[in-house]
């Protein structure tokens, strides 16, 4: 068996999706990827729209898009356990 790594990026969501959580990558103009994870707040005129979980917006144009999926809530925060005594 070879060391190489081969995947397979699927885009599979659409508009029908704004307003869940997703995970996309997409390709940068320096040849790296990029992911970003948050609420698919619109997509609109190629350009996808997704919040962050810091608030922050970001704009992700179609054409650079090479995977993306719907992902599951941010699950709520751990509760730490309490000291034993």
């Amino acid at each position: 068996m070879s060391g190489r790594f081969a995947a397979r990026l699927v885009v599979t969501i659409s508009d029908a999706d704004v307003g869940r959580r997703i995970s996309l990558r997409r390709r940068l103009p320096t040849g790296e990827y990029s992911d970003v994870v948050g609420v698919l707040e619109s997509w609109t005129d190629k350009i996808l729209s997704v919040r962050r979980r810091n608030g922050e917006l970001v704009e992700v144009p179609e054409d650079t898009m090479v995977a993306a999926k719907v992902v599951p809530p941010t699950p709520p925060p751990r509760r730490r356990p309490r000291d034993a005594r």
